[in-house]
């Protein structure tokens, strides 16, 4: 039996040519996300291992909170020279390297930001004897050694156009400062990897910008060979004051290290092995449908192989050996494809402003056996099925038909399968519907319920395809008289053939469907607030988390000729029970020209008289209502640990994303707060602001690389350019799927042709001419194909809807849209694959030989 499966393999490649194409393409997307997570882990642990090789303890600050910043914004630390001497003079320490380090955001030439906001920093360059650095090897020109100069690392320079001599602007917490670029340096730093820019000063500047002098932000020792780091460890938190320092061993840190790179690695690798999954998933129904196809054409063979002796169990073993053997070959195949895939999945994502470190490509042993056992395992799985059929075939009848029928009661009980798991997954989506929480457990319900959606769509599909491919062949006959009611007859004739071709598209359908209405639905959301909750003309906002504004700055925007209101926002946060929240403090008075505001218990009045104002969400959650007085604890200050404050609920309104959760005046904020700093400002313009207006806060502000100055114009493009970034990366690994639907319609139809020759031959031998025979089969896969789009983009639609409910809480703006114009696009693309999937069979039915045709068995 194994030597006819291997016969059969060989006899019928041609026919198992597009199976074989699926099992490939699947089984090349697991390779290449496996080779690729391997090969970008392997990178960052190396670049990770090569940037603590010295390190033996690292002492780092305890920050606790912004008590830790002075009077004039800069962080006081514990770190300073008596210190560094002190653990100096350990027994076993070779050198102790004092870093300095903090945020830093460059401007490049074009005046544009550089990097990714939170992860640009600058630091020390600390010279040896020899004048340099050795974390930061020289690549043209010297260190930075005078307070008007600095040095880049050389992905920063290159990004921001910087060379040797250039004049670097750039800005920390403060004005925008400007310094002469004298080095440029390589470096493994993970954020420069990421994406970060990085700029080094010398140590007396970086403690000017960031602390004061003498102090660090850490402390790096290193050994002599064969000191016990743990040791020295314990030596060294012995020496640091109480809570305001800790201690790590060099091992600890390559632990940690290596704990997050495996952990992001793990989160991306999940994420692009579901894609692999779908389309995996996808091309079961390819391979299911072509080894029913298969097996129907061989009923002969199988009943004589069963008349001399064969049993049921020797056929179902030679199918899934036939089925094993071409996994095998398939997922080799997909295996050497995927190192490529691999290659290019990175050059995609770098292109489209990922960062990853170098290295060369990783392919791990367990890769080769995870890739060949997927291909195997799940060609062996779609092909069980018809294994089975195959085996209930009777010698007798088998020898005296071409195809057995399918029992009638087969598809009815499917059909009951499906209504029941489709009932099922559509209640689940309905009462989720009515809950607008997005918690974990309504997530995972909406997997659920999103899964038996589609699998009870799938079940039902031979249902569907009767009143769907009757409608379209209303219109195909009208149009194309005898070629296109034959189409239509084709694809009815067998219902469970055309659901399984037309199910490939549509799972690919329903998630594009179902992403793209959500993705133009958060679009809609997104305008909605900017243009009802924000009313304010402008938003200036730090481009780094890591610092707030200046005071100062609220002061200069106001002053800008055609600025009516400036109003700023600043909060902190406290502890209201067992929940946290956070309180914004604000101005005021000036409060209604920037954001609409809606109460429904108490006024602003009420709160201008004393108390704070909280969300409608933020009451249900404490059980709040308006004229409470509450008792929190606030935690942005040590001194305010273990205090109780008493606050008066003077309000209640409906949830606002531009206020949050709760505010109050700044004269309640304000003293929680050592140095007030606000996160954002609100700005109302003279005739709803203009591009002049902007130029002028801009350059009230110095030009800062460091400060946002936003419209809602440029706030809606922020918000479109994230959705659309991961709407084309969803799309984009999504079609692997689509491609093997394809793959699976062509191959339908081609063996559907081979399985209706002698049918073909005869409708030539009464008249039906080649171009007839050729649009017959265009419109059957057109047929095909628009009824799987049709069922796909409804259940997306469905799916998208009752799943946008449950953001309701999260995102009260939320609207659901029916982009229409894709929509359509989507129907228009599913016509032209029908019409591009017949080519190949289409020619091949029409070329066939007339009498040969009429005589084939």
């Amino acid at each position: 039996m194994l030597r006819t499966a291997l016969r059969n393999v060989l006899a019928h490649k041609a026919r198992l040519m597009m199976t074989a194409l699926a099992v490939l393409l699947g089984t090349a997307f697991v390779a290449g996300t496996l080779i690729f997570s391997d090969t970008i882990g392997e990178a960052a642990k190396n670049a990770s291992t090569r940037n603590l090789k010295d390190v033996a303890v690292s002492v780092e600050t305890v920050r606790t909170g912004t008590d830790d910043e002075s009077a004039d914004g800069k962080r006081t630390t514990a770190l300073d020279e008596k210190l560094a001497a002190r653990i100096r003079a350990l027994p076993g320490v070779a050198n102790v390297r004092s870093d300095v380090n903090g945020p830093a955001t460059l401007a490049g030439k074009d005046g544009r930001p550089v990097g990714e906001d939170w992860r640009n920093r600058a630091v020390n360059y600390l010279p040896g004897k020899d004048g340099r650095d050795d974390r930061y090897p020289l690549v043209q020109g010297r260190g930075p050694a005078a307070a008007d100069e600095l040095a880049l690392a050389e992905a920063t320079a290159k990004a921001a156009g910087y060379r040797i001599g250039d004049t670097v602007r750039f800005a920390t917490d403060g004005p925008v400062l400007t310094k002469k670029l004298v080095g440029i340096v390589s470096t493994d730093d993970r954020q420069v990897i990421a994406g970060g820019s990085l700029a080094l000063f010398d140590t007396a500047t970086a403690q000017r910008l960031y602390l004061h002098p003498g102090q660090f932000s850490e402390l790096v020792v290193t050994t002599h060979p064969g000191t016990d780091q743990q040791a020295l460890t314990a030596q060294v938190r012995a020496l640091l004051p109480k809570d305001r320092a800790t201690a790590t061993s060099g091992a600890e840190l390559a632990a940690q290290q290596a704990k997050m790179v495996t952990a992001q690695n793990s989160a991306m690798s999940k994420t692009l092995l579901t894609f692999a999954g779908i389309a995996l998933f996808v091309g079961v129904f390819l391979i299911a449908n072509t080894f029913t196809m298969l097996i129907s054409q061989r009923s002969r063979e199988i009943a004589l192989m069963r008349a001399i002796g064969a049993s049921r169990r020797q056929v179902v073993r030679s199918v899934l050996a036939e089925a094993g053997l071409l996994g095998l070959l398939s997922s080799a195949i997909g295996f050497a494809l995927g190192a490529g895939i691999a290659v290019g999945l990175r050059a995609v994502l770098d292109a489209n402003g990922a960062h990853f470190p170098d290295g060369p490509v990783v392919v791990k042993p367990a890769t080769v056996l995870y890739t060949l056992a997927v291909g195997v395992v799940v060609t062996v799985l779609a092909a069980w099925l018809p294994s089975r059929k195959a085996a209930k075939i009777a010698p007798v009848e088998a020898l005296n038909t071409v195809e057995a029928p399918l029992a009638p009661r087969s598809l009815v009980l499917r059909n009951s399968l499906g209504l029941l798991v489709t009932g099922v997954g559509v209640a689940v989506m309905l009462y989720l519907s009515t809950f607008d929480v997005a918690d974990e457990n309504n997530l995972l319900l909406a997997m659920a319920g999103s899964m038996l959606t589609l699998v009870g769509m799938i079940i039902l599909a031979p249902l569907l395809s009767r009143p769907l491919v009757s409608l379209a062949g209303l219109v195909t006959t009208r149009l194309f008289g005898i070629s296109g009611k034959l189409a239509k007859e084709n694809a009815l004739r067998n219902p469970r053939r055309t659901a399984a071709t037309a199910s490939s598209l549509m799972i690919g359908l329903t998630l594009i469907t179902g992403m793209t209405v959500v993705g133009e639905s958060a679009q809609r959301g997104m305008d909605k607030m900017a243009a009802t909750g924000l009313t304010a003309d402008y938003k200036v906002t730090a481009g780094s988390v890591m610092t707030g504004l200046d005071p100062e700055l609220s002061k200069k925007v106001a002053q800008v000729p055609g600025v009516r209101a400036m109003v700023p926002l600043r909060g902190t946060f406290f502890k209201a029970g067992d929940g946290f929240g956070r309180l914004t403090g604000t101005d005021l008075a000036q409060l209604p020209a920037v954001t609409a505001l809606d109460f429904t218990q108490g006024s602003l009045d009420a709160v201008r008289a004393g108390g704070i104002a909280v969300s409608e969400k933020e009451a249900a959650e404490h059980h709040w209502k308006a004229g409470d007085q509450v008792t929190v604890e606030f935690s942005d200050k040590p001194s305010d640990a273990g205090k109780q404050t008493k606050l008066k609920v003077a309000a209640v309104y409906r949830d606002n994303q531009v206020i949050g959760t709760s505010f109050a005046d700044m004269s309640l904020v304000d003293p929680h707060l050592p140095r007030p700093k606000n996160d954002e400002l609100l700005v109302k313009a003279d005739g709803g602001g203009s591009e002049k207006i902007a130029e002028e806060i801009r350059h009230a502000l110095g030009d800062s690389p460091l400060l946002k100055v936003q419209s809602h114009a440029d706030l809606s493009r922020e918000a479109a350019g994230e959705i659309d970034t991961i709407m084309n990366m969803v799309l984009g690994l999504l079609a692997m799927a689509l491609v093997i639907a394809v793959v699976g319609v062509v191959n339908t139809l081609a063996m559907s042709v081979f399985e209706r020759t002698r049918e073909i031959g005869m409708l030539r031998a009464i008249g039906l001419a080649r171009s007839g025979i050729k649009q017959m089969v265009r419109l059957e896969s057109v047929v095909i194909s628009l009824f799987g789009a049709v069922l796909g983009m409804g259940v997306g639609i469905f799916l998208a809807w009752s799943g946008g409910q449950l953001t309701g809480s999260a995102f009260p703006t939320y609207e659901m849209v029916l982009p229409w114009g894709r929509l359509g696009l989507f129907l228009l693309i599913a016509l032209v694959v029908g019409v591009l999937a017949a080519l190949w069979p289409a020619r091949r039915a029409a070329r066939l030989n007339m009498l040969e045709a009429i005589g084939a068995q």
